[in-house]
């Protein structure tokens, strides 16, 4: 079976357009910080913190497609078999954006300081990286320093980037090896495993504290990089979703049934739910125990102006996907599950949105043209890196072992 995807001219135009749009975008506010029309220290840090809330949210939500392919192959399961070309798609581009997070964080650290009211050099994305006469922050160096930041998230985009391009790969060899051969599978299996340790190693620990908690260095949450990769996760899945759905529509994916659409908004529906948990044992526990150092980060979120964001997170994140997927006519109908994913994806946008902003800008917050303008560029880099390698192989997995199990899908 050859099932080839062509990119529609329409899909590689609205690519392009997007990502023309964050290219002006970004020249646009670099040109208004040099010529004096947003050059205070708050319009700096909020150029800064726009480019890092987008290469990061996108860099976790690729990465989550390595993370199923993984999950998947040591379960051993057939469900994604159907449609395995699209996380690995997704997965193999993982690199490109977690190369920007990589240039955007060292410029932040390097290139972007200032001088606090006192006259001493501060940062004011990073306030870490000059700890001097803060005792909670010099407490934290052995941790928090350039060196870990820097060796951490480069070891953890590269092993990334190794993983995610290495299973499309093998994927793509199954295709020319002898009829009912295991050895790449088993292979691929023990791979698995192995970036698992990875993944918990640094998207459930490590980096979500690096990139984003430590925004805000005074403040920490054990549960952090757990309610980090939910958000991420669920965001994937909706990723993986629309990329289906739109194959799909366009005459591909012939394997591809309700039945598989049934299980990937299955996912939608209960990590929307597990998101909650999360944010609720997170928030219940602060609120609980009423702590200062640990109120802070709901009291400006919460009562302070990003109160909008922060009650429409719940209502975008949980209720909505909640009440619209509940019943099991939902999650079969492409155009709900389409709207839905779309839904979810904005919605934790804007829940990375306000992990990082507060952090960065306190009150003085707004969203405009320029944190529209780079969220849409953003969108046609992955738009246009993810058809593109779409276009490179078959999208049906010839000769893979689930090959049949996966035809008779029952969800």
């Amino acid at each position: 079976m050859n099932d080839r995807f062509e990119i529609p001219a329409r899909l590689r135009n609205t690519s392009l357009m997007l990502i023309g749009v964050g290219v002006l975008t970004l020249i646009c506010g670099i040109a208004f910080l040099l010529m004096g029309h947003g050059s205070s220290d708050l319009d700096k840090a909020r150029f800064w913190a726009v480019l890092l809330h987008d290469s990061v949210f996108f860099t976790f939500i690729t990465g989550v497609s390595i993370f199923v392919q993984a999950a998947v192959n040591l379960a051993q399961g057939s469900w994604l078999t159907a449609y395995r070309r699209v996380p690995e798609a997704i997965g193999a581009n993982v690199w490109v954006f977690g190369l920007i997070t990589i240039v955007v964080t060292a410029l932040i650290m390097f290139g972007f300081s200032t001088k606090d009211a006192s006259g001493h050099t501060t940062n004011m994305i990073y306030r870490w990286l000059y700890p001097a006469g803060d005792k909670i922050l010099e407490g934290k160096v052995p941790f928090l320093n350039k060196g870990m930041f820097i060796g951490f998230s480069m070891v953890t985009v590269g092993l990334w980037a190794f993983f995610g391009r290495k299973f499309r790969a093998m994927s793509i060899a199954q295709e020319s090896a002898p009829k009912n051969d295991t050895k790449i599978y088993w292979k691929v299996f023990r791979l698995s495993g192995l970036f698992l340790i990875v993944y918990g190693l640094s998207q459930m620990s490590t980096i979500p504290w690096l990139w984003v908690m430590s925004v805000q260095a005074h403040w920490y949450s054990t549960l952090f990089s757990w309610y980090n990769f939910a958000s991420s996760f669920v965001s994937g899945m909706s990723l993986i979703m629309l990329w289906v759905i739109y194959l799909k529509n366009q005459g591909n994916l012939h394997l591809v049934t309700k039945e598989h659409m049934h299980d990937l908004a299955k996912f939608m529906f209960a990590f929307s739910i597990f998101w909650t948990y999360l944010w609720f044992a997170q928030y219940m526990l602060i609120w609980y125990a009423n702590i200062p150092d640990e109120t802070v980060y709901f009291k400006l979120r919460q009562q302070g102006p990003y109160s909008v964001i922060f009650y429409a997170n719940f209502l975008i994140n949980f209720v909505m996907p909640f009440i619209i997927l509940m019943a099991r006519p939902s999650k079969r109908n492409y155009f709900t599950v389409t709207f839905v994913a779309m839904l979810i994806i904005f919605g934790h946008w804007l829940d990375f949105y306000q992990m990082i902003m507060p952090g960065v800008l306190g009150e003085n917050w707004h969203i405009n043209w320029y944190e529209i303008g780079t969220f849409m560029g953003f969108v046609g880099i992955l738009i246009y890196c993810v058809s593109n390698t779409l276009t490179k192989s078959s999208l049906i997995p010839n000769n893979h072992i689930m090959l049949k199990e996966t035809a008779v899908h029952i969800a």
